[in-house]
């Protein structure tokens, strides 16, 4: 990183240590584009003293107001929250580009320039304590992060609160995670809500909390998606509206308490840095799909021989109940091969064995019903590799026991579920877990778990998370829909790889679909569901039905094809809760999925994400009578160029998956 100094508004910009004297001018964070302009102010008090006051920071796009002055403190000890009464004492700036590769995500490389600042203030009174807000300005967004210095004012770490504001501009739309509390496994809808509807006048529950990330839409001004960032050592950060007043429109943060001492959120030593609270802008939602800022905010990876870590496709015996090829379930060694089977005979890299092989809580003991590590040497013989479930709570207890027993049993991953916390120590758990497992080579999918934050750069063992209401429901509910469907693309897949559990064959209209425990139906075209691996990212990716409900369909062939990491990622249209169509990049091939809610629509599709050349495009569409027979697609194929363009006809309920070709010698 390059560091210069800046002069804004006639005042000299230097180190925390270069001045003595307060310097509570205004402070400008511009981003690379210049569209981006974040100012840090003190936001004078009849109370502050010596001139001081609350430190605040604001927010402009394309010269238009998103947040208006927004309120920057910690709740430490039993004092005053530090930057209530504090005066700006100095500031250094710089700029830097991440540059880097990823593994098994959306895009393979990143470049992303920023501009950043960090402005020291100190406590006017009391102890003069010390803080310092960090913030980088990059073109699709702004985050910040608090640093406390180790200081004499403060001999430890005791923060019970952070209280950094979100005031928007306008009453915004906006689609929100309501949780009922911190223990949560984050699987419930995206309200559609006026930020006014969650304080506790607007007509939501004042107790709900809300989850990362938050999707929200000033319109005229700017799209914009709050999450965080880099979350170890910390805990989760949830928002609330505490307005009280009708007419509220914003947010504060609230950190998950510690569940050993609920009136504290973090306890540690100093130096100390928060987690980053990443706020995307774009003019459109699908910006925010493609953006990478977690990735640029997260540490590098410390994994460092990752030749073992493989994206790809698993079979999965849970969903479909253990069908085996009699049609009767049976969770037995012998059926569990049959999955191996399936995948080797579909060229998938990994069979699922779901929860009931361990001995009840002690996860290095297995229960009689099937032979992990003879189940393991059976799918070697295919050239498949076997991942095992685990309960949250014994991997907290029994990792160091149950990691090296899986590694010498030829175990690929591990998916544990449940977790269910995201507390300080719930965090570190998800570290603890992803830094052991590559120890001894195994793969992680979290699961009742918290929405990612970049922990896959830092440890790429992490393939995959849930923190989705995913297809499961359909064994009980009607929960899931195409509707959600369409707004989890803009709202939990921004945040990271989803492990939706796509691939459902028994396709029900929203009239005909009936929930069951096994061989469950879904809702929604057969042609949507294929759609779903594409606009859908993760790494390691569910087969969810059986084999049987593939068996001599020609629509299989895809999901047989489509990769499970990418290259580049362009979303071409959308809007959440409506459609949305993604293109990505595997190689020098292109896929396209598409989808709808329950409106049918037809699309057209520019094709100049191609690029140069012809390609053959692979179309899988819904069929003439899909709003009627959803399991009905037409497939056919059509020399298609970068130049040209493509009519998509969504059914209700309805979707189309393509993969592009190139062309030898076109």
């Amino acid at each position: 990183m390059k560091s210069y100094l800046f002069v804004l508004a006639g005042v000299a910009v230097c180190a925390a240590g270069g001045s003595a004297l307060a310097q509570n001018a205004p402070l400008t964070l511009t981003s690379p584009d210049q569209q981006l302009v974040m100012h840090f102010a003190i936001q004078p008090s009849k109370d502050a003293k010596s001139g001081g006051g609350k430190l605040v920071y604001s927010l402009t796009f394309h010269g238009k107001q998103v947040l208006d002055d927004s309120g920057l403190a910690l709740e430490l000890g039993d004092q005053a929250p530090l930057g209530s009464d504090v005066s700006i004492v100095g500031s250094d700036a710089g700029q830097g580009i991440d540059d880097y590769t990823l593994m098994n995500a959306k895009v393979s490389k990143v470049h992303d320039a920023y501009r950043s600042l960090a402005v020291h203030v100190q406590e006017n009174g009391g102890g003069h304590r010390a803080m310092t807000v960090e913030a980088r300005a990059y073109d699709g967004g702004v985050a910040f992060r608090y640093l406390l210095p180790a200081q004499d004012a403060m001999k430890e770490l005791q923060l019970k609160q952070e209280d950094t504001e979100f005031r928007l501009s306008m009453d915004a739309t906006d689609w929100a995670l309501a949780l009922p509390s911190y223990r949560s496994s984050y699987e419930s809808e995206y309200v559609q809500l006026p930020t006014t509807a969650f304080s506790n006048q607007g007509g939501v529950s004042s107790h709900f909390l809300i989850g990362m990330p938050l999707l929200m839409h000033e319109p005229g001004v700017a799209w914009m998606s709050l999450m965080e960032a880099d979350l170890e050592g910390s805990s989760a950060m949830y928002v609330t509206n505490p307005s009280g007043n009708w007419a509220g429109h914003w947010f504060v943060s609230k950190l998950s308490p510690r569940f050993d001492n609920a009136d504290l959120a973090v306890q540690g030593t100093l130096p100390h840095h928060s987690a980053w609270r990443v706020f995307m802008v774009a003019d459109d939602p699908g910006r925010l799909v493609e953006s990478t800022l977690v990735y640029d905010l997260s540490p590098a990876s410390r994994v460092a021989d990752t030749s073992w870590i493989h994206p790809g496709k698993a079979s999965w015996n849970w969903w479909v109940g253990d069908v085996g090829k009699d049609g009767k379930p049976a969770f037995t060694t012998d059926n569990m091969k049959y999955y191996v089977d399936f995948s080797a005979d579909s060229g998938f890299p990994y069979m699922m064995l779901d929860a009931g092989w361990a001995a009840g809580r002690d996860i290095t003991k297995m229960n009689g019903k099937i032979d992990v590590p003879e189940l393991v040497r059976y799918a070697a013989t295919k050239h498949v590799k076997v991942w095992i479930w685990l309960y949250s709570e014994s991997v907290m207890d029994q990792m160091k026991e149950a990691f090296p027993l899986y590694e010498k049993w030829g175990v690929a991953g591990i998916k544990i579920d449940f977790i269910n916390r995201d507390d300080q120590r719930g965090i570190q758990f998800y570290y603890d877990v992803a830094r052991e497992a590559a120890e001894h080579h195994l793969m992680v999918d979290f699961h009742g778990t918290h929405t990612p934050w970049g922990l896959e750069r830092t440890y790429p063992n992490v393939m995959s998370y849930e923190g989705v209401l995913g297809m499961e429901n359909n064994k009980v509910g009607r929960r899931d829909s195409p509707v959600d469907r369409t707004v989890f693309p803009f709202t939990r897949l921004i945040a990271g790889p989803m492990d939706y559990t796509a691939g459902g064959f028994n396709n029900a209209t929203e009239d005909g679909f009936q929930a069951r425990n096994v061989n469950p139906m879904v809702m929604g075209t057969r042609a949507q569901q294929l759609a779903l691996f594409v606009i859908y990212q993760t790494p390691f990716q569910m087969v969810s039905d059986s084999p049987q409900a593939y068996a001599d369909q020609p629509a299989f062939q895809f999901i047989k094809d489509v990769p499970a990491s990418w290259d580049a990622t362009h979303v071409l249209n959308g809007r959440p809760g409506e459609f949305a169509t993604i293109a990505r990049q595997s190689g020098d091939e292109w896929y396209l999925g598409s989808m709808t809610n329950w409106t049918p629509r037809t699309l057209e599709i520019p094709l100049n994400f191609l690029g140069k050349g012809s390609y053959t495009a692979q179309i899988y569409e819904d069929a003439a009578d899909a709003d009627k027979n959803p399991k009905d697609v037409t497939i056919r194929k059509q020399s298609v160029r970068g130049t040209g363009t493509l009519t998509l006809h969504l059914a209700a309920g309805g979707g189309c998956a393509i993969r592009f070709i190139p062309q030898k010698g076109r």
